[in-house]
């Protein structure tokens, strides 16, 4: 079931015991939710830099591409964090909802850029890096027209943001032993996104037809 009336996408790690007490520690230190969502931008940014550093070195460096995976896994864990500490914990905010989506939009240009600039070499390297970006902003832009509409938000992937990341990540694992993988990655990435793109479009046109008929 991938319609979920509220905002907050179904994540199983939020029901585990780190995930629990981190947030409950972070509350309990008064660190706000829109704090942690905006430091799901520096970890964004750390990746990035080692995304452009192995990409002006030229060669494969195991270390830039373990700290790509590790920003990135710490990019997600914010983004979980930020909605527990926000609901579990009472702290929302009237400016939460721009916390919870702008962070996000930012986060996926700085690592998809990165990613790009090591298909750069590649033809239409770059170009499928922008079109990954569009896309990826399409898709949350899709997800909360949907809600709306009051059809509520679809987190649908096979490129949801989880499934992007995760992507990136397995790049970066199979990159240190060869680059060229993230140009094709990001060929399954924009496939992948316009599958999802329209699959969210589906499931809102549905919820809108059936609901002309109620």
């Amino acid at each position: 079931m991938d319609k979920i009336p509220g905002n907050r996408r179904p994540i199983a790690s939020r029901d585990t015991g780190w995930a629990k007490r981190s947030a409950s520690m972070l509350a309990k230190r008064n660190v706000s939710p829109n704090t942690i969502s905006v430091l799901s931008i520096l970890f964004s940014l750390i990746a990035f830099a080692a995304f452009y550093l192995d990409h002006k070195t030229g060669r494969n460096n195991i270390l830039y591409m373990l700290i790509a995976i590790a920003c990135i896994q710490g990019r997600l864990i914010m983004n979980l964090l930020d909605g527990m500490v926000a609901v579990e914990h009472g702290k929302k905010s009237s400016v939460g909802g721009l916390f919870n989506e702008v962070p996000d939009r930012i986060s996926d240009t700085l690592t998809l850029f990165g990613v790009g600039l090591l298909s750069k070499k590649m033809p239409y390297g770059m170009d499928l890096a922008y079109l990954a970006i569009i896309l990826s902003v399409t898709t949350a832009y899709i997800r909360t027209l949907g809600a709306s509409l009051k059809c509520g938000h679809y987190f649908s992937g096979p490129m949801a943001k989880q499934h992007r990341m995760a992507l990136v990540c397995l790049g970066c694992a199979v990159g240190i032993w060869y680059l060229p993988v993230f140009y094709y990655l990001l060929i399954i990435m924009n496939a992948g996104l316009l599958v999802t793109c329209y699959r969210r479009l589906s499931k809102i046109a549905a919820c809108l037809r059936k609901s002309d008929l109620t």
